[in-house]
């Protein structure tokens, strides 16, 4: 039996790694003859960095950066060859301010740039970028900025950071861009589908979780429009209206007008980028998994994009979660054959997160002395 084990991680308990070791521990205490592949797997968000990099053999590297507000702070990234996996969130998240410095009209994805210019001195070639959890409005233009674009106003002085300044914009300054970033590979995690500006836009969508109010968002949404006018008119493309332009308070539409980004679902970035698909090949089985298996999980989560290609492959996938709220009906059309719950209903929250590698590798040595027992009709 060869069996591949690609879960994302289970929040809160375990890594993808320590997700993946569990399973392949579970597949070889039932069957020790059994060859198991592990490769650790994410969506783009968090966890990323550290999927790829233990996917990859790759290395974590920390820089400092700024944070949303212009602080220095610590982030991570992952660099396996040419290669560069950054979560917007490390250095530009909202998880990292407190609840009374949540003002998106003044936060930067400054950091964020700083961050690829890191990996750009370092040898990457290839970024990708996680666009999750973000704390901006900005429509990337820290990221911009850190790259070498200016943006100025009517008077030729560069704007400070944040979105409510892009109202003043008069003018882009592309000339100091780093010549590196034209012949870099930006793939662009994005799973929404949302335009810069509008009703379903960056600001109006996703500001309020961001801290603005009525106000903020109208103030921020033509601040945007404005951005989009000059900024279009000056490299040529139409960028606002392009799917998942407004992902991460307008990022999408800045790595699209600056960069050659292409905005893809994070899932299947990163399954190209640890060659899924291969490893898959010629499997028998494919486990997945992550800490909840529910109606999100079918909107291009981690164990959706694992068993596509799995199933692209003609290899049955089985997957596994903390928390189970589909059946095997909901995905049977992606040849998934069980949908496997870990732990009892019954069994205390803390508990199932402090013993989750030990339920998911008795879960998995079930699941493999069943199929020895039934074959791929499981």
């Amino acid at each position: 039996m060869r069996v591949v084990c690609a879960p994302d991680s289970f929040k809160e308990s375990l890594t993808a790694l320590e997700a993946a070791r569990a399973m392949a521990a579970g597949v070889r205490r039932a069957d020790p003859a059994a060859e198991v592949d592990i490769v650790p797997m994410a969506d783009g968000g968090e966890g990323t960095v550290r999927a790829v990099a233990d996917a990859l053999g790759g290395a974590l590297v920390t820089a400092t950066v700024d944070d949303a507000l212009g602080r220095p702070r610590p982030a991570t990234y992952a660099l396996a060859g040419d290669l560069a996996v950054i979560e917007l969130a490390e250095a530009a998240g909202l998880a990292h301010l407190a609840a009374a410095e949540r003002d998106t009209r003044r936060t930067s994805t400054g950091g964020v740039g700083q961050l690829i210019r890191h990996a750009l001195d370092r040898g990457a070639r290839r970024v990708l970028l996680g666009l999750g959890g973000s704390a901006t409005t900005d429509a990337g233009a820290g990221l911009a900025h850190a790259l070498g674009v200016r943006f100025l106003d009517a008077d030729g002085r560069e704007l400070p950071p944040g979105g409510a300044a892009l109202a003043r914009l008069a003018r882009v300054d592309v000339t100091g861009l780093d010549p590196r970033v034209a012949a870099t590979a930006f793939q662009v995690a994005c799973d929404v589908t949302n335009p810069l500006l509008g009703p379903r836009g960056a600001a109006a969508v996703f500001g309020p979780q961001k801290g603005a109010d009525a106000t903020a968002v109208a103030d921020l949404d033509a601040a945007l429009t404005r951005w989009a006018d000059v900024v279009e008119a000056a490299v040529g493309r139409s960028v606002r209206d392009v799917p998942g332009a407004g992902a991460a308070g307008g990022t999408g539409a800045g790595l699209l007008a600056f960069t050659p980004a292409v905005l893809a679902r994070g899932v299947e970035l990163v399954a190209a980028a640890v060659g899924l698909a291969g490893r898959i090949r010629g499997a028998d089985w494919v486990f997945t998994g992550e800490g909840s298996i529910d109606a999100q999980t079918l909107s291009g989560k981690t164990p959706w994009g694992v068993a596509a290609v799995a199933h692209a492959e003609g290899v049955p996938s089985v997957w596994f979660g903390g928390r189970v709220t589909l059946d095997v009906t909901d995905v049977a059309g992606l040849g998934v054959r069980a949908v496997v719950p870990i732990v009892g209903a019954d069994v205390a929250l803390e508990r199932a997160l402090a013993d989750g590698a030990r339920n998911l590798s008795a879960a998995a040595e079930r699941a493999c002395r069943r199929l020895a027992t039934i074959g791929r009709g499981i």
